[in-house]
């Protein structure tokens, strides 16, 4: 076909985004049962309540089309964040912000900044709207926030920052944060991803929101799909300016959320024992993760999040042999961590799984 010739090479160049193997394609490929899927960073403890009660009670509804403008979620959420209704912006999963962002302020051959070994995604979608991605080696597995801005240019529309940052789980600090604020242009938006900050403990963990009023062109992203379980529906969210907002809702597609997932948003919202019940299983099993790691004689880096970066000597190889055991990791050659598998963290079973097969592994060898 004559069309597939007219393709840009930014396109035709670009690979696409791998997902983790689901439970059902690794028990049916190893005749195995009783798999756990320590994989894709989702809630061990599944959905909140409260959406699944109102998924149930709403379901002879899906004839309808969804609420395009999000409304009543919208103004919900509003209301917790305290900021005005008009500063958000939803989408399908925080990556369909990540797209409308990328797609509403660079035009080809623009440049944007990222850390090296940050979400694949921010990669993917500068190179899909054509433009230019300048990457910046992490520092201790952290952002290097200085190096950052030194890799600004006066053709750089964006800088993508990921706080805590996938695939490592570490945060930048307030003072690293404040201290790069003060040296970008407002001629550059800073899009920082939030997908993990509700697991952070630490003190000086840098909240966005904060900033916005001293600087206005910020861009924060959070999401329903990790703390509120609800990854399956694809919901998450932006908070900007009221201006860049409005430019990013010309490019948004309508009906671009469905209506379960801002129902479930919605109810799940305020379902404050159900993130407290998670936080603390989190909590539990950070703890435990790390402790038995450290038994194992395995490095690993203290995280922030929900996952566990862990070096395991040859990362496809172990995730292969996890896999015969019925364990689903994430290898991280993609990420360039070739020695590294990421680690969900899980229920305390799901857990004790995970470390019993790791230590048969090492017995093995």
């Amino acid at each position: 076909m004559k069309i597939v010739e007219h393709v840009p090479e930014y396109i035709r160049s670009l690979i696409p985004y791998e997902p983790g193997k689901p439970i059902e394609e690794v028990e049916r490929e190893y005749g195995i049962s009783g798999s756990v899927k320590l994989a894709s960073n989702e809630n061990p403890l599944g959905p909140s309540p409260r959406a699944l009660a109102v998924l149930r009670e709403r379901l002879p509804e899906l004839h309808l089309y969804p609420d395009g403008d999000c409304f009543y979620l919208k103004r919900a959420l509003a209301q917790k964040l305290g900021v005005q209704p008009d500063r958000l912006i939803f989408g399908n999963g925080s990556n369909e912000i990540i797209e409308l962002a990328a797609r509403t302020f660079m035009r080809p051959g623009d440049e944007a900044v990222m850390a090296e070994q940050a979400f694949v995604v921010y990669e993917l979608i500068v190179q899909a709207v054509g433009g230019k991605r300048k990457t910046v080696p992490l520092k201790n597995f952290t952002h290097d926030l200085a190096a950052i801005a030194d890799a600004v240019t006066p053709q750089t529309r964006l800088v993508f920052l990921a706080n805590p940052n996938n695939p490592t789980g570490t945060i930048y600090r307030r003072h690293d944060w404040q201290a790069f604020l003060e040296r970008i242009s407002p001629d550059v938006l800073v899009i920082v991803d939030e997908a993990y900050f509700e697991y952070v403990e630490e003190a000086d963990y840098p909240n966005s929101l904060d900033y916005h009023a001293r600087h206005p062109a910020i861009l924060t992203l959070r999401t329903f799909s990790k703390l509120y379980g609800l990854a399956g529906l694809r919901i998450g969210y932006g908070i900007g300016a009221k201006s860049v907002i409005a430019l990013m809702q010309r490019v948004r597609q309508p009906f671009n959320v469905n209506a379960p997932a801002q129902w479930a948003a919605l109810a799940a919202l305020d379902d404050t024992e159900h993130v407290q019940r998670s936080l603390g299983v989190n909590q539990q099993g950070v703890k435990y993760l790390q402790t038995e790691f450290a038994r194992l004689g395995l490095s690993y880096i203290p995280s922030q999040a929900n996952f566990i970066l862990v070096r395991v000597g040859n990362g496809p190889e172990v995730f292969q042999r996890l896999l015969q055991q019925g364990v689903i990791v994430r290898p991280m050659v993609g990420y360039k961590f070739p020695e590294h598998v990421r680690v969900t963290v899980g229920t305390m079973a799901q857990n004790q799984k995970l470390i019993g097969a790791l230590e048969r592994l090492i017995q093995a060898s």
